[in-house]
Formats: structure tokens, sequence, C-alpha cells
């Protein structure tokens, strides 16, 4: 069953192929310091071949759900490395994704700032924010001036991430965060040359990606993305003009050799996914459940069929801290409880049962 064999990815050596998804868990305290039960929370899923950090804002700007954990301040720094500490301890891998909200933000949430975008586009519907749902703010459109400085502020947040012992950082491009915002031309309506064409909707992402990797070196360095995911007002429908602008993105950071790929699609099978793992020749971490919950059968046939090189799974991996095991073995697992995934305390975070210890 290759799902339980070891892989190299980047700097790291993982003993499996079984990633645990970046999962928004607002656990956080109001600082987006990391708290004790987080410690709790990561190394309890140590055995996992690599966990990938739930979002961490790069910016305050970038801070879009409330408790959201930051890697901007020493104490942002601190808190992180009593997780990796524990994690580590426990023999396992983690990785900081650092995601930057961009319009999916508000004010009463990152203290006050006005959020940013390519283009000045609100997002529809509203926030969960501190005092309540409130509509979205139209954000700033940020100048050709201004985008080195959030290019910098990833490469910042990579930088305080090792310090604070990530083995490595993950850039989300996907889901409608600010990378992806600047990918579709539904969300970014520029004329200058980070809009229009696909090779220009690419130029800030790949910006960013190299500051990052100039900061702590491709090998420590990971993108996820999410072509035709169509959430939150970035909607890549097309086909055509979406193969050219991943291209244009998977062509700008292969040459660098970076740690891994990360693909969130519902269709492992599909062209456009395995021609971006074609071009990329590195290892592609794949991810299908976003809308229906990932199997073990469904993940021991993605690496079976060869569609990928390891399998990125979030729910699963919420309810069970030993799914490593739980699926080698062919035991039950845990079912997630939906009524807890944002809520505070232990309660359906960290009182999932593990296996009993093989006597």
């Amino acid at each position: 069953m290759n799902l339980f064999t070891p892989l190299s990815v980047g700097a790291m050596e993982l003993p499996n192929r079984l990633v645990m998804a970046p999962l928004t868990r607002m656990r956080a305290d109001l600082n987006g310091v990391p708290t004790d039960i987080m410690v709790d929370y990561y190394r309890q899923r140590a055995s996992l071949g690599l966990i990938v950090s739930e979002g961490i804002y790069p910016s305050f700007t970038g801070q879009g759900n409330t408790r959201m954990p930051g890697l901007v301040t020493d104490e942002h720094v601190a808190g992180w490395k009593r997780v990796t500490d524990a994690v580590h301890e426990a023999g396992g891998r983690i990785v900081a994704q650092l995601m930057h909200s961009g319009r999916v933000a508000h004010e009463n949430v990152n203290g006050g700032r006005q959020p940013v975008a390519p283009s000045a586009i609100a997002l529809s519907g509203e926030a969960h924010t501190y005092d309540g749902k409130q509509p979205y703010p139209v954000p700033h459109a940020l100048t050709e001036a201004e985008l080195p400085g959030v290019a910098q502020e990833f490469a910042s947040a990579a930088a305080n991430a090792m310090k604070a012992g990530f083995d490595g950082v993950e850039l989300h491009g996907a889901n409608g965060y600010l990378l992806q915002e600047f990918l579709s031309p539904v969300s970014n309506t520029r004329t200058d040359s980070y809009g229009g064409s696909p090779e220009n909707r690419a130029r800030f992402v790949l910006e960013a990606f190299h500051a990052v990797v100039e900061a702590i070196g491709a090998e420590h360095t990971g993108i996820r993305i999410s072509p035709e995911h169509n959430i939150q007002d970035v909607l890549e429908t097309d086909r055509e003009d979406v193969l050219a602008t991943y291209t244009a993105l998977v062509d700008g950071i292969a040459p660098l050799k970076p740690a891994y790929l990360s693909i969130l699609h519902k269709d492992p099978a599909d062209d456009l996914v395995q021609e971006l793992r074609r071009r990329f020749a590195g290892p592609v971490l794949l991810n299908t459940g976003f809308g229906v919950e990932t199997t073990r059968e469904s993940a021991l046939a993605l690496l079976d069929e060869d569609l990928a090189d390891a399998v990125v799974v979030g729910r699963p991996a919420l309810a069970n801290p030993d799914l490593a095991r739980r699926w080698q073995e062919g035991a039950e697992l845990n079912a997630p409880d939906y009524a807890t995934f944002y809520t505070d305390g232990a309660a359906g975070y960290t009182d999932y049962p593990e296996l009993a210890p093989v006597s």
C-alpha cells in the first residue's frame, strides 16, 4: 500500500504519505498567539506524514478570521515554537501555512485595517466578526508600488516560521484568498502588468513565492492551489484560461525545485491536474475531499493509480489523531463533530479518542 511508504519532500523525510490539510479551528488568543490547547492538538497528530498548520496571517491586514493565529510578532513566534517543539518531540513534521485573506477580511477582525485585494471589488455575503455578521467592505486595490511590500510580508512571516521551528512553509494560493484573487480574471480586473493576461495575473503570486524562497530556501517552501474551485467569488470557469494561468504559475516556480505543490481539485485524474503535476516535476500532494470527505479507499487508490505522491486529508485527520494507524489497520474512524469546528475549548478539538496501544 503506497500510502504507508516514505516520501522525500524538500528538506523533509515523511514516514508515510498522509498529509493533514490546513484546517481553520479558531483557537488562538485574541492577539493571534497559539494557546496551550493548540499545542496539544498538533502534538496529537504527529504520526501523520506531514502536518500543514491552519492558515496563519503574515500581516495584520491579512487576518481574515476571528481568533486566527499570526506569524508577525515575537509573541507569535514564541507561541508557535511551543507547538513545533511538541510536534517534533512526538516524532512529527509540521509546516506553516501562510494565509493572507485579502478581501476575505473585515476591519472588525483585523484591527481596523482596510482589507486589500488586486481590485476594489467587495466579496458578496457577510463576514463573521467579533460583533456578529457584517457585510464585507470594499477592499483597497493594491498599487504596483505597494506589491513588493506585501510580498515581503510573506517572506518575513516565512522567516518567522523557521525561527519558530517549523520545517517549512506553504503559501496559501487557494480558496479565494489574496493570492488566488490575483489569479482569477473575475477578482482581478487590473489593467497594469499584474492583470489581464494569465501571465500577468500569475505575476504577483510568483513574486511572493520567490521572496519566500529567497528568505528560507526552496527546499522549505511549498504552495497550495485550487484551480476551478470557484468559491468566495473567485471564479475560474474558462478551462483554457485556467490552464494558461496555472501553467504560468507552475512553470515559474518549478525551476526553483520547491518542496512540493499541493493541489485541491475534485477530480485527481483530470487533465489539468495531471498536466500541472507533470510540469512541476516534484512532489505533488493532492486533496480531493473539500466537499466530499476523503476515505481510506479513495486515498489508497489515489496513490496506487499514481495520480499523486501524497494525499491531503482534512476531516478524517481532525477527528482521528491517529489516522495513519487507523487507515493502515483498517480500523473504524471517529466521526467529526461539525458543531465544534469553530468553537472554543477542548470539545471536538483535543478530546477525540485514539486507539488503545498495542500490548
